[in-house]
């Protein structure tokens, strides 16, 4: 039984996302932009929060996380290497670690890069990973403390997951990210195809995440750094993947 699951537009360009087990009743949100809006869903669906899931440690992400707890009495988890800088943690979570959730089993991956404490969560069973600022749409968080190395492990990793699952992450950035994908290779089919879908998606008001991580694999730079395609693109034709990486994330920080 795949769970139910709810992508709340927050701030002027976050995602938090609800994810619902109906047999059970329950529900948590990945990452609290802010309360308002993720407090408004939850009263469209009748649902009552349960677990609040944090990422890392970014304000943008858990702003609004004591206000909906309050509000909610629901538990805080996040990585108990960032507690120090998290809201106070019910749970505090490692790499490795699992928690029944309904039918399904939520899986803590470590995904350092854009922060050292980042962490992801998974549920094989329903195909969702929240990955927040990692693993993006057509792209991958800035580097603001973790190495390119470490992100792109982190990213490596994502990647080996069934290529069906759906990639939640945390921000409404794929116009340019595909943008950059663009200018690497104009004449990518992959990716002047996802230009387009994406541009009606957003005329439409559409979020356009969460992606296939197929789509990711075939559009998103980050993810095709040991191809022909991004080493010519690099002009590190003989590089290691790690260094192509490494160049792609710098090119984009200057895009």
């Amino acid at each position: 039984m795949t769970l139910d699951l709810v992508t709340i537009p927050c701030r002027s360009d976050n995602y938090a996302y609800l994810v619902h087990d109906a047999s059970s009743g329950l529900t948590a949100v990945v990452d609290v932009p802010e309360a308002a809006p993720i407090l408004a869903a939850l009263a469209r669906h009748n649902w009552t929060l349960s677990h609040i899931l944090i990422t890392h440690h970014h304000d943008d992400h858990i702003a609004g996380v004591e206000a909906l707890r309050g509000a909610t009495g629901a538990k805080v988890l996040g990585a108990a290497a960032d507690a120090h800088r998290l809201p106070r943690l019910d749970h505090a979570l490692a790499d490795g670690d699992t928690l029944p959730f309904g039918p399904d089993t939520l899986h803590v991956l470590d995904v350092p890069g854009h922060t050292v404490g980042h962490i992801a969560f998974y549920l094989p069973a329903s195909g969702y990973a929240f990955t927040a600022d990692s693993l993006m749409a057509a792209g991958c968080g800035r580097l603001f403390e973790g190495t390119a190395a470490q992100m792109h492990a982190s990213l490596t990793s994502l990647a080996s997951l069934p290529a069906e699952t759906l990639i939640c992450s945390g921000h409404e950035y794929t116009t340019g990210n595909l943008a950059f994908a663009a200018s690497l290779d104009p004449a990518d089919a992959a990716v002047q195809a996802r230009i387009r879908d994406t541009a009606a998606a957003r005329a439409a008001n559409r979020p356009t995440v969460p992606s296939r991580l197929s789509l990711e694999l075939a559009t998103n730079p980050f993810l095709r750094a040991d191809t022909a395609q991004m080493r010519r693109a690099t002009g590190l034709p003989d590089a290691p993947a790690s260094a192509v990486f490494a160049e792609l994330r710098a090119r984009k920080d200057r895009f």
